[in-house]
Order: structure tokens, then sequence, then C-alpha cells
């Protein structure tokens, strides 16, 4: 289960003893608990691997700069008839508000592209914009031009994503408890309202491209994104990219929506994914 001890985290190992201990805000870290949380965070990527996620980052909960394009967005009204948007408001940006004690977000992302659909060919005469044939997004593009079948997102073709991904979350978890003992935690997937491309973005997991999504040199944008918030001061990813970081005058992952306002922006009330 996921929980949040009243008490002070116990360790397993001596070697873990500084990782683990909940550090008071009230004094500094020393140089042996910062080694070891280095330590940690480092052990906590490369589980995140073996459980087949993508990549795995750590990030602070200062979400200030974002909670200020919350506020412009829901002014502006592009939330449309998402009242629960505005409900829930400020809450999005604020991790602590959610789970109290919460200190850092490790956020994981796993690839969702089916393997099948990677591999698949297809008529020789469907081809890319860049001409290349038996591309699986040009096979995928042209399905759409033929009514006798049902086409189904990418995305929802494989098992419940919610349950795959929180399962993998909460291996890792415990993974992370075996290591130092019992601590703070809760994993989250599409399951409480929070900026989760804001999270992953402050924890070097790629940045916001203008179809408002998080993309990815490699990974592009087809992932799912899942949290732990933890109340653990491990060390943050450094140099988060910021929005638009490599997209320069390209524009091809922003084509499909034709609906944004501006860069990043999405209006839901216009068709569009909601997207802030």
């Amino acid at each position: 289960m996921n929980r949040l001890p009243e008490h002070s985290v116990e360790v397993s190992t001596a070697s873990s003893a500084a990782a683990a201990e909940s550090v008071s805000e009230s004094r500094a870290i020393t140089r042996e608990e910062e080694a070891a949380l280095s330590e940690l965070a480092q052990r906590i990527k490369a589980w995140g691997r073996e459980l087949g996620f993508g990549a795995v980052g750590i990030s602070d909960i200062d979400l200030t700069d974002a909670e200020k394009g919350l506020a412009d967005w829901l002014d502006a009204g592009y939330h449309g008839e998402m009242d629960y948007m505005a409900k829930h408001g400020t809450k999005r940006a604020r991790p602590a508000e959610h789970v109290a004690g919460t200190r850092r977000v490790i956020t994981a992302r796993m690839a969702y592209l089916p393997a099948e659909t990677l591999a698949k060919t297809g008529d020789e005469s469907v081809v890319t914009a860049d001409g290349q044939k038996n591309d699986w997004r040009a096979i995928e593009w042209s399905r759409l031009a033929k009514p006798s079948q049902a086409v189904v997102s990418i995305y929802a073709r494989g098992r419940d994503y919610h349950k795959v991904m929180r399962n993998r979350l909460q291996q890792l978890a415990e993974r992370i408890e075996g290591e130092i003992g019992k601590f703070g935690y809760r994993a989250f997937t599409d399951s409480a309202p929070m900026l989760e491309v804001a999270l992953a973005q402050k924890s070097g997991n790629g940045w916001r491209g203008k179809h408002s999504l998080l993309l990815d040199r490699d990974a592009g944008s087809l992932f799912f994104l899942g949290e732990i918030f933890v109340d653990v001061p491990l060390p943050v990813d450094p140099h988060p990219e910021q929005d638009g970081a490599h997209c320069g005058q390209c524009a091809r992952c922003a084509a499909p929506v034709r609906r944004a306002r501006s860069s990043r922006r999405i209006a839901s009330m216009r068709g569009a994914a909601s997207r802030i």
C-alpha cells in the first residue's frame, strides 16, 4: 500500500542510513547524507529502467511558473466546459497539497507504441511527407480514409496503462523501500489533478512541444507519464529543458492539432485535448 508514516524513516542498512533518514528542514544535509542520496537517486533510475521505463527523473515540487500559466489558461476560458479544471485550481501546481510531506517527485516515462505497430508494413503507395514507404505513421494515417476499418488510438491498443504503469511505479517504490526502509510515498497515474508535464519537464524527461505535450528526441510524445511523490530529499535533476527547447521553426507535432491558440497552448472548447 502507499503510505505516509507519521514516524521517522527506518533504515535497513548502514550504507543507506544517510539517504533514508528524514532530514529536517531546520538543518543542512551533511556531505555524507548528500553522497548517499545521490547514490540512491542513481539506483532509482537504474531500477526504473529494469522495470521497463524509458526514463526516470527527479524534481523538486516548486511549480510557481507553471501555476501562473495555469491561472492564465483558466482566466482565458480555455478549459471550456471542463469545470473540474477550475475546481481544483492551484492544487494542480502544489504537490504537497496532494500528499503532505512531499519533498520530491519521481517522474517515470513509459512508451506505448506497440512493437507490432512499429514493425508493420503495408501498401507501397503509402508514403510519408519525406518519402518514406511503409512507415507506420503513414500507414496509420491511411487507415482513416477507410471507413470500413475501426481505428483505435495507438495508446489504447494494449493493456490498461493505468494498471500497468501503476504496478510498475509500485514496484519501484518497493525497491526503494527495500533499500532504505519505510518512507512516505504515493504513486499516481492520471489519478489526481496535477501538472504532470511540468513535473516531467523539471525532472529532465523532455521539453514541452508546440502540441503542448512533452517531447523527447528519441521517444517523441508516444509515452505515458507516472509519478511517485516521496518525502525523501533526493537530489533533483539539473538543467531542465525549457518549452520548445529544440523546436526551432518545426511544427510537425502541432500539425494534427490545428486548434492551438498559440504555441504550446490548447483551447479545449475548440475540440482539442486539454493541455496547459
